[in-house]
C-alpha cells in the first residue's frame, strides 16, 4: 500500500499526461464549467466502451464532455487533483480500491450506475487438456512446464490484473520454476494469446471478463487455490462529490441508471476492436439490438432519450 501512495502521490501533476488532443491544463474539478464535464477514461478499448455510453448520456442531458485518456493510476490521480471529475469504469473494491481510497483522502466520493461485474482470471485455450491443467499449481508439473509458453504477456503495470499476477508469480513459485511475467500494452497481451493459438502452442492469458476475446474463443479459467487474483468488482462511474453538486438530482439519477452487463461490454468491446468501430460509433450501433432495450428504458424514466 504504502508503495502504491508513493508512487500514485509521485505522479499528481502529471497526471493526465494522455490528455485527448487539443484539451490543455485542467483548472479544478469545482471551477469547472456547470455544463462541462472532464471525464478520465482508462485508455483500454472496453473502458472506452463504457465512457461512450456515459458519455452520450451526458451529452444528451446538454453537458459538454471532454474525455481525457490515461492508463489506470494516472486518472485516480487526475481525480484526486480535480484534473477531472468522474472516471470511467471504476473497478471498486479490489481492483482500484486503493486508489479511490487516495483520491478519498482529499474529496468524497460516489459510485454511480453499474457497468459490469468484472474480474480477472488466468486462463488456457481450450486445447489444453483439462486433467493436465485446471489450477494454477498445475503450470508447476514437470510435463505441463515442458509445453508451456514460459512468458506470460501481461498489460500495463497500473492495472489490478498485473498486480495480481504479479504476486502470482511469487506466491506460486512460477519465477522460481522459469515462467516470466511481462507488461505491456493492451495489443502486446492479445497478440500473444492470438498467435500462440495459431501456433496451437500451450499458453497462460492473464486476462478478465468482459473482454472480447472470449467473444472469439475459448478461454478455460485456471483456478486460483491462493484467491489472489481478487474478487468480482463492480464497475461504476466514480464520480467527486464537489462536481455532482452541479447536477440536479434527476441527473444524477439518469448517471446511476446507467446498468450494462458483462455479456453487453464484452459485444461492445468486440465492435470495437473485431469491426474497427470506435467506441462511439460502436455503442450507437448496439442502441439499435434488441439488448439495448432495458437502458433505454432505464434512462427514458429520468427524462433522457437515447
Amino acid at each position: 500500500m504504502m508503495t502504491t501512495r508513493r508512487r500514485f502521490l509521485g505522479g499528481l501533476g502529471t497526471a493526465v499526461a494522455g490528455v485527448a488532443a487539443g484539451v490543455g491544463t485542467a483548472p479544478s474539478a469545482v471551477a469547472q464549467s456547470r455544463r462541462t464535464v472532464r471525464l478520465g477514461v482508462t485508455d483500454l478499448s472496453f473502458h472506452r466502451a463504457t465512457a461512450a455510453a456515459v458519455t452520450l448520456v451526458l451529452q444528451r442531458m446538454g453537458f459538454t464532455v471532454e474525455r481525457r485518456y490515461a492508463l489506470h493510476e494516472a486518472n485516480f490521480e487526475a481525480l484526486r487533483a480535480g484534473e477531472v471529475g468522474m472516471v470511467a469504469s471504476a473497478w471498486i473494491p479490489f481492483s482500484h480500491g486503493v486508489y479511490k481510497a487516495l483520491v478519498e483522502e482529499v474529496v468524497p466520493t460516489r459510485e454511480l450506475g453499474l457497468h459490469y461485474e468484472p474480474y480477472a482470471l488466468w486462463g488456457v485455450p481450450d486445447y489444453v487438456p483439462e486433467d493436465a491443467v485446471s489450477a494454477v499449481p498445475d503450470l508447476l508439473k514437470p510435463d505441463v512446464r515442458q509445453k508451456m509458453t514460459p512468458l506470460i504477456q501481461g498489460i500495463g503495470p497500473g492495472a489490478g490484473i498485473t498486480r495480481f499476477s504479479q504476486r502470482m508469480m511469487q506466491d506460486y513459485g512460477l519465477s522460481a520454476a522459469g515462467y516470466t511475467f511481462q507488461t505491456g500494452t493492451q495489443r502486446d497481451c492479445f497478440d500473444a494469446f492470438e498467435a500462440a493459438v495459431r501456433e496451437r502452442r500451450w499458453v497462460v492469458v492473464p486476462l478478465w471478463h468482459p473482454q472480447y476475446l472470449h467473444n472469439r474463443y475459448v478461454i478455460r479459467e485456471l483456478e486460483d487455490p491462493k484467491g489472489l487474483l481478487g474478487g468480482k468488482d463492480r464497475a461504476v462511474l466514480l464520480a467527486r462529490e464537489d462536481i455532482l453538486q452541479g447536477f440536479t438530482p434527476q441527473e444524477v439519477a439518469a448517471l446511476n441508471a446507467i446498468t450494462l452487463s458483462n455479456a453487453i461490454v464484452s459485444r461492445l468491446d468486440d465492435l470495437i476492436n473485431t469491426d474497427g468501430m470506435d467506441p462511439d460509433a460502436g455503442f450507437r450501433h448496439w442502441l439499435g439490438e434488441a439488448a439495448s432495450q432495458p437502458l433505454r428504458a432505464a434512462l427514458a424514466a429520468q427524462g433522457v432519450t437515447l
